[in-house]
């Protein structure tokens, strides 16, 4: 007796296969506007052969998340005991840039996790920071508390956060570069060159427009913007949930108003920062110092307007991808001066490394401000960048 159609042609690696489909998704969409038939159809089934395997959109996501930190635990236990910092790095960015479409799902879409799942989760990321940190120490002994360990896995990180197209091994070249870069900053040595630019952040004007954005704000850092309620907004304020509508139309325009509002503020302290240079290094500086500036006073608006992009109109989101776009070109054209054996996608992969470098270092620091930390991460994202 032969087996029939289905069962002949159905793939023994379909869990894998699904579970790769819907990383890229989730990492794409964020998990509440995935769906699993838009996660079916990237693996070529229906909706119903996919609850076979997962009986909700929650275990799916657990599982991408699992997956992820699991394949960073095996390249890092892989390495022998007493590796060096170039063959620990290689080994978690060879891993990296290969699931680049799927391993954006833990940066920010993390905190949807249930409790127990999320600290499981954590607890790998502790591991694999430990083996980095165990390489970075024993060949450049410092007491900076796994911090150029965290950044320099920010570096590598932030290759599934955009879609630079670059092939895979001068991908992994550019990035383990950068991060070794970091492992060997002394941040406590490079703070000169942070302070010579004065970064001032404007104050957002307190009306009752602006008191429910700044409610809301870290609301949606926290929780999630899906999960936040308008009546858990209007409370934060002190008003009726109706209230709230003669302000904003809807929850959404309250998240359009918070991204609108990042933009705005990154491009008047970028212009602001620009004005006071007279070279290509000391632009970059300069650029690095506003991004750990902004990334400090304003840590859940920078998350919020990162993570729930996705959760806009298609017209709105627009104008603000095109925003970011221009943000990144400034940083690209200055780069691409101070060091002009680049070329520009390796010089915009390097920029979206300081970036992942200034929000996992900035982390690591657990956002404490002061000038010292903004010095430290300043010095960490130069370093990634080739300074």
């Amino acid at each position: 007796m032969t087996a029939g159609p289905t069962a002949a042609t159905r793939p023994r690696n379909r869990k894998q296969l699904i579970v790769e489909a819907a990383g890229r998704v989730f990492s794409e969409r964020g998990y509440h506007m995935a769906s699993m038939e838009k996660i079916a159809a990237g693996v070529g089934i229906t909706a119903a052969a996919l609850y076979r395997h997962f009986p909700n959109k929650y275990a799916l996501f657990a599982e991408c998340a699992d997956v992820m930190a699991d394949r960073l635990v095996a390249a890092v236990d892989e390495v022998p005991s007493g590796a060096t910092p170039a063959d620990v790095l290689t080994a978690v960015t060879r891993v990296t840039v290969a699931h680049r479409a799927s391993g954006g799902v833990y940066r920010w879409e993390a905190r949807y996790l249930h409790h127990e799942d999320r600290r499981q989760l954590r607890a790998k990321f502790r591991h694999v920071i430990g083996r980095v940190d165990e390489a970075v120490q024993r060949e450049h002994p410092l007491p900076d508390g796994r911090l150029r360990a965290m950044a320099a896995l920010g570096a590598i990180g932030s290759i599934t956060m955009h879609h630079t197209s670059i092939a895979q091994r001068r991908a992994e070249e550019l990035l383990s570069a950068s991060a070794l870069r970091v492992t060997a900053a002394d941040p406590a040595t490079a703070r000169d060159s942070a302070r010579a630019v004065e970064v001032v952040v404007h104050p957002v004007p307190r009306t009752r427009r602006a008191e429910i954005l700044a409610a809301a704000i870290p609301l949606f850092a926290r929780d999630g913007f899906a999960s936040v309620t308008n009546g858990q907004i209007a409370e934060a304020v002190g008003l009726a949930p109706s209230a709230l509508y003669r302000h904003y139309s809807g929850k959404v325009d309250i998240l359009a108003a918070a991204c609108l509002q990042a933009a705005g503020l990154l491009a008047r302290t970028v212009d602001q920062s620009l004005h006071q240079v007279s070279g290509p290094h000391d632009a970059v500086v300069a650029l690095a110092a506003t991004y750990v500036a902004y990334s400090f006073e304003y840590t859940a608006l920078n998350s919020v307007a990162e993570a729930e992009l996705v959760g806009l109109p298609a017209d709105l989101r627009r104008s603000l991808v095109l925003a970011q776009r221009e943000h990144i070109a400034v940083w690209e054209q200055q780069l691409r001066l101070a060091r002009p054996e680049l070329d520009p996608r390796q010089a915009r992969v390097l920029v979206h490394a300081g970036f992942g470098v200034a929000v996992e270092a900035g982390r690591g620091l657990r956002w404490q401000d002061s000038p010292g930390h903004r010095d430290a991460v300043t010095a960490l994202v130069m370093a990634a960048l080739g300074f």
